[in-house]
């Protein structure tokens, strides 16, 4: 994992900590060790796993203590979210995305439908930065949440993105680093039902 990474999944767990210190440090040291566009869109991202409140004042934070002003954004069709959606989706997936979206619908068909145009298409598809980086960061995050179940499909989402194992273990390090001791003892528990099974295996 390289030293930006390994910021920017620190940074996606510290968001999750809910703890004002540890995220004021965490953003100081995404200041100075990645770039700026890369830590706006983890932040960004972020909204999908700890709902807009955290992530607006996670962003507000980073205003403040970075002096970096609001980006520009890109102007995007939203007629293009759909399909970017389903390919992100199903490269994060693999072979578990059809069944993904069926029992999600059987959720609330809107569920389906946000996840993947939404979700998906408008967020974790946004080309400022790799789907390989952004699947580390979901894990990092998630794993300070200490939501096993989405960890799991995060973690082999990674590795379908094209993370290595050892990118994954580096960013359950981050994630432990602010976390609860039970959420980061589960989520390596969580990694050890996966990390025997081959990269390239089915799923």
């Amino acid at each position: 994992m390289t030293p930006r990474d390994r910021v920017l999944a620190r940074l996606a767990a510290a968001i999750a900590a809910r703890d004002r210190a540890v995220l004021e440090k965490s953003i100081d040291r995404a200041k100075e060790a990645a770039d700026q566009k890369a830590v706006e869109e983890v932040l960004l991202q972020s909204y999908l796993f700890v709902g807009f409140p955290l992530a607006l004042e996670a962003v507000a934070l980073w205003r403040e203590r970075s002096g970096f002003a609001a980006p520009e954004d890109s102007q995007e069709d939203a007629a293009s979210w759909r399909n970017r959606g389903e390919a992100v989706c199903q490269t994060v997936y693999g072979g578990q995305y059809g069944r993904l979206r069926q029992s999600i619908a059987l959720l609330h068909p809107a569920y389906e439908r946000w996840m993947v145009e939404e979700g998906y298409g408008k967020v974790l598809g946004r080309p400022e930065l790799s789907l390989r980086t952004r699947e580390l960061c979901v894990v990092a995050q998630l794993a300070a949440l200490g939501m096993p179940r989405q960890l799991y499909s995060h973690m082999r989402g990674a590795r379908h993105a094209g993370a290595e194992d050892s990118e994954i273990e580096a960013a359950l390090e981050e994630a432990a680093a602010v976390s609860s001791v039970e959420n980061a003892r589960n989520a390596r528990s969580v990694w050890k039902s996966i990390a025997l099974r081959a990269p390239g295996g089915a799923g």
